[in-house]
């Protein structure tokens, strides 16, 4: 054997490569798991690092449970090991359960996704950890099996991601005071109900006994959770997450002041409705964020208008790059004549990236003068989506091509346009943006297909075909409508690069 293999760091390195062999077969990483086996059995140079690798990550503990004399018949007496059933099963002896842990403690990352077998460890005393050497653990486990979790709490965690705000949260921030990720989800399939509101205060106090954290993905906290976080220095991002169904606000009428993020750069709430979020982003100071995101089920235009507003004065002004702020709820609340244009609370993000606006009246006065403000506001705008089927749109081809040699780095342009009114002669002046990859303008009605078609063949060489990638929203007739003109002008582009057209019926 090379004098090179007998080199921990270079064989873990090979070894880590054919780790990451996979096939089509049910389990994650068959292929990988049977090379490093027979790796194993090689030689005793290749025995630990291989094995450690072949336990490393776990997803369920059946495998381990194989590795039990008396269970290893019953798990491996056909091909499918995760159909077995434990049922009737006997807990495992102590000599049994020293089988068991007897490559446990090589697991590093572990994901239960069952409570089925929870039951063989019954014998076992209840300061027992089976794996004390986990570094992630993903326990999405229902709440009655929550008096099985201690089992795989290691000393060693340092990433949580748990289904349920068990009891024992409290007791993982004490005990784990280097946890670097924390996720408490519950699950999506259920409602929000009076069991999830009480255990909201327990998910807060469990949070400010975190001291290292750098990500954070649970319910909405409360201002004190809040307060903490903003003075860790380890945090990174934060993922707030409210239960289908319900807006339960845990912050109560004191808002006190908490300093500035010092490090936090990604912010993301996925809500029922943005009072929660604007009223963190009007208390919070964000110097160095970078993305913020909020999918919102309803945002009436009041909110919309206040959400704005207080994000543009986060103090993210030289740092933000990602906005997105969707909603796919009703219309409520229309602009009056004193009313903001939402577009301009995001000049002042001179550093922007991606900028996606989807709900009611984003495009709220917005025409080809301030396209071409907001245009030169983003000189390293990449991805442009504004999505409003409640304005009637005013911007025009004149206005996209003085706006648009502005912004030489834009790939994606997805908007609502007078498509109607042609302003432009393509044969007269010439603009070619030639970075453009992605455009869809379908959402605007079109009068001569074959005039729109030339202009956009004119201006942009690399669009083959506008197209929508998401389902038509909006009235049913109007988008069907819309579709018909633009497979039109799909159909005369088609003709103009030099391919055989496509008519609607055909495709």
């Amino acid at each position: 054997m090379h004098k090179a293999l007998f080199v921990c760091e270079i064989l873990l390195n090979i070894f880590s490569h054919v780790d990451k062999l996979f096939s089509s077969s049910y389990h994650p990483k068959p292929l990988g798991w049977k090379s490093l086996a027979a790796l194993a059995r090689t030689c005793k140079p290749f025995h630990e690092p291989a094995m450690d690798l072949l336990w490393a990550d776990m997803h369920g503990i059946v495998p381990l449970l194989g590795c039990v004399t008396r269970l290893h018949p019953i798990i491996y007496h056909n091909s499918k090991i995760y159909l077995w059933s434990s049922q009737d099963i006997e807990p495992l002896s102590e000599h049994e359960t020293r089988q068991f842990l007897r490559h446990a403690t090589r697991v590093r990352s572990l994901h239960l996704t069952s409570s089925k077998h929870f039951h063989l460890f019954a014998n076992l005393p209840i300061e027992t950890c089976i794996f004390p050497s986990l570094f992630s653990l993903s326990f999405i486990v229902d709440r009655l099996h929550a008096k099985h979790l201690h089992l795989f709490l290691s000393t060693t965690l340092r990433r949580c991601n748990l289904s349920v705000i068990y009891p024992d949260l409290k007791y993982i921030a004490t005990r784990f005071a280097a946890l670097e990720h924390l996720s408490v989800e519950p699950l999506s399939i259920g409602p929000f109900d009076d069991c999830i509101a009480d255990d909201l205060p327990l998910l807060s106090n469990s949070v400010r006994l975190c001291k290292q954290l750098a990500t954070l993905c649970c319910p909405p906290l409360d201002w004190a959770a809040w307060k903490h976080i903003s003075n860790l220095p380890s945090l990174l991002t934060v993922e707030i997450s409210e239960p289908r169904g319900g807006s339960h606000w845990p912050l109560g009428l004191d808002t006190p002041n908490f300093p500035p993020f010092r490090n936090l750069t990604g912010l993301f709430f996925y809500v029922n409705t943005a009072g929660y979020t604007i009223a963190i982003i009007q208390h919070s100071e964000l110097p160095v964020l970078q993305e913020f995101v909020m999918k919102v089920s309803v945002l009436p235009w009041a909110e919309a208008e206040q959400l704005c507003r207080a994000l543009s004065q986060c103090k993210a002004v030289q740092s933000l790059k990602h906005i997105d702020i969707t909603s796919a709820g009703p219309t409520v609340g229309e602009p009056s004549g004193g009313s903001l244009t939402v577009i301009t609370q995001f000049f002042c993000f001179n550093q922007l990236r991606t900028l996606q606006l989807d709900f009611s009246h984003c495009c709220f006065n917005l025409d080809n003068n301030l396209l071409l403000e907001a245009i030169e506001s983003w000189p390293y705008i990449c991805s442009l989506e504004l999505v409003d089927e409640d304005t009637v749109p005013t911007i025009t081809f004149r206005g996209l091509l003085t706006a648009l040699p502005r912004c030489p780095s834009l790939r994606r342009l997805d908007m609502s346009m007078d498509a109607v009114r042609i302003d432009i002669d393509p044969t007269a002046e010439s603009f070619q943006h030639t970075t453009l990859e992605s455009l869809n303008l379908t959402r605007s009605r079109v009068a001569d297909p074959e005039a729109v078609a030339r202009i956009l063949f004119s201006m942009f060489p690399h669009i083959d075909e506008v197209t929508d990638p998401r389902a038509p929203w909006g009235s049913f007739a109007i988008a069907m409508y819309s579709q018909t003109q633009w497979d039109e002008v799909n159909m005369h582009l088609n003709i103009f690069n030099g391919r055989e057209p496509q008519s609607p019926e055909s495709e």
